[in-house]
């Protein structure tokens, strides 16, 4: 099984690369359609949302990790 400091790490980088990959999502979209352009950003705001809410849902699940910010874990490698 997982360590669960690592499956938030992991999370928490997940949910940075969705988050820091919005501006390139516009570039990419902009040859389209002004619907598929929402469709896809709606689409990406959903995959944020559902992201945020899993790592919620495992900081609550885990309450010794939300409590100690500065005793943070090894980033997993890639």
């Amino acid at each position: 099984m997982i360590p669960a400091s690592y499956r938030v790490t992991r999370i928490q980088k997940t949910l940075r690369y969705f988050e820091d990959d919005i501006p390139l999502l516009n570039l990419r979209v902009k040859e389209l359609s002004s619907e598929r352009q929402q469709s896809a950003r709606q689409f990406a705001a959903a995959l944020i949302d559902q992201t945020r809410a899993e790592l919620q849902r495992l900081l609550e699940e885990q309450p010794e990790i939300a409590a100690e910010p500065g005793d943070v874990p090894c980033e997993p490698a890639d």
